[in-house]
């Protein structure tokens, strides 16, 4: 991995870490809309990559890997923060979803299946399933999640609130116990998929094949399970974000 002359050699270098850049971007399509190509973020890593390599100092080994990965992930997301993850019509829909999904739980004390919620919201099966594959990128808490409709954007309000930010509220134990709980009230098949990609690090290609079903499956029951648990979740954000207040101010 060194020229000649005892420098590292940056093109054997590229080359020995593509497949980790092309890995991360796989872990993260999950978590991204249908319009985010793949390629895309493939060369915004690729970018970390070189990053990483500049601003090394010791070596290009195991403890290198875990700072480009730290660094190629960084320049993935930077490289989204330009463009909205989620259309606001569509995160309409889901906030429909999740109300949906809240009050088929109370009726039935389960939660609902796919055919009982489209037909809550007088959808078809097959539209029902568009709209979860066209949430790739829905995630667990927004900012906008912290506003009423009509109301000021929540940035503009708590610009300078470090203790509202969404990391720190989910943070707050009642919030913990909440997720946890609603995990485990999940559907086996979602629960199986959550684990396989958040704890086992599984790409929607590798879930699928452990799971016997398509990536395009895999993504719609992703959408899903998130819808499940933002409908547990969400009612619990406004009193944490009180509690962090009165735990500072006390």
């Amino acid at each position: 991995m060194y020229t000649a002359a005892g420098q590292p050699d940056r093109e054997q270098l590229v080359q020995r870490f593509v497949p980790l850049v092309k890995r991360i971007a796989y872990h993260l399509m999950a978590r991204l809309p249908a319009s985010v190509q793949f390629d895309d973020l493939v060369q915004n890593g690729m970018l970390g990559l070189l990053d990483a390599m500049e601003r090394y100092q010791e070596g290009f080994g195991a403890q290198f890997e875990t700072y480009a990965t730290q660094r190629v992930r960084g320049a993935m997301l930077d490289g989204l923060r330009e463009n909205d993850w989620l259309p606001r019509n569509l995160r309409r829909e889901l906030r429909r979803i999740e109300g949906a999904i809240n009050q088929l739980e109370h009726t039935h004390g389960r939660a609902p299946s796919e055919r009982e919620l489209a037909e809550a919201l007088e959808m078809s099966l097959e539209d029902y399933q568009k709209t979860l594959h066209e949430a790739r990128g829905h995630q667990l808490v927004y900012f906008d999640d912290f506003a009423s409709d009509g109301e000021e954007g929540f940035l503009e309000r708590h610009f300078t609130d470090n203790d509202a930010d969404p990391a720190n509220i989910l943070e707050d134990k009642k919030v913990k116990e909440t997720l946890v709980t609603a995990i485990s009230r999940l559907p086996e098949r979602e629960r199986l998929m959550m684990a396989l990609y958040y704890e086992q690090e599984l790409n929607l290609r590798e879930i699928g094949e452990v799971m016997g079903v398509t990536e395009s499956r895999v993504c719609q029951l992703h959408s899903q399970a998130i819808a499940r648990l933002r409908s547990q979740v969400i009612g619990e954000l406004p009193a944490a974000k009180k509690r962090r207040k009165e735990k500072v101010s006390g």
